[in-house]
């Protein structure tokens, strides 16, 4: 007689309430301004408040909600001062990171190819999340593949808020979708022609576009 299977391990409940809300206000289901309320929220994932509340605590400290004691947790809206700074640091630390990474070695050249073909499809299929997902992937690989463990681990700092940010402003600047898989490309060929002045200087443009869109302007 075959023995009975496994029961599958859940995840404690705080790690499902922190997980549903973080991935809601990072693919912005649960948009700037958007006040939650314990209640709700133990509703929604199926547990009780105490969870909950551990969860946005945890959420409070990474920056990403406001808590208003016996009232909820407000989503805190995306700054044009907190986008300034990321695009600063990315510039920063991108430029550098692609100047190491080339000459690229293949295993590099293979990885981009295939996440600017995943990031092309996720575009055709309208899903904005996962092509933030891809577009932020692209970019950490060159990072990852400079071979400083102490900036990945700085780079790794921002993801949250370039998921964020990259939801955003695709849904505010759809064209930008396109765009961007484009840039990547340009990038991804100077690094194929192994040209770091030329890889460094598509890297720099790319970023510097959002920094434009702040100030209300396009290009």
């Amino acid at each position: 007689m075959p023995s009975a299977a496994a029961p599958v391990k859940q995840q404690p409940a705080t790690d499902r309430v922190y997980s549903h809300v973080k991935q809601a206000v990072l693919d912005r289901r649960y948009e700037g301004g958007t006040l939650l309320t314990e209640g709700e929220l133990a509703l929604a994932v199926g547990v009780s408040r105490t969870p909950v509340r551990e969860a946005l605590l945890k959420l409070e400290m990474e920056g990403l909600l406001k808590l208003y004691p016996k009232k909820g947790a407000l989503v805190l809206a995306v700054s044009a001062q907190e986008i300034a700074d990321v695009v600063e640091t990315r510039l920063l630390v991108e430029e550098f990171a692609v100047r190491r990474a080339v000459p690229a070695p293949a295993s590099l050249v293979a990885r981009l190819e295939e996440l600017l073909e995943e990031q092309k499809r996720r575009a055709e299929a309208g899903d904005l999340a996962e092509v933030a997902v891809t577009d932020r992937c692209f970019h950490a690989e060159i990072v990852r593949h400079a071979g400083n463990q102490i900036l990945s681990r700085l780079y790794d700092q921002l993801r949250d808020r370039q998921l964020r940010m990259g939801v955003a402003v695709m849904q505010s600047q759809p064209d930008r979708v396109t765009k961007n898989i484009t840039e990547h490309a340009e990038i991804l060929d100077r690094i194929k022609a192994g040209d770091v002045e030329g890889a460094a200087r598509c890297v720099r443009q790319h970023l510097t576009w959002v920094k434009v869109l702040v100030r209300g302007e396009d290009r």
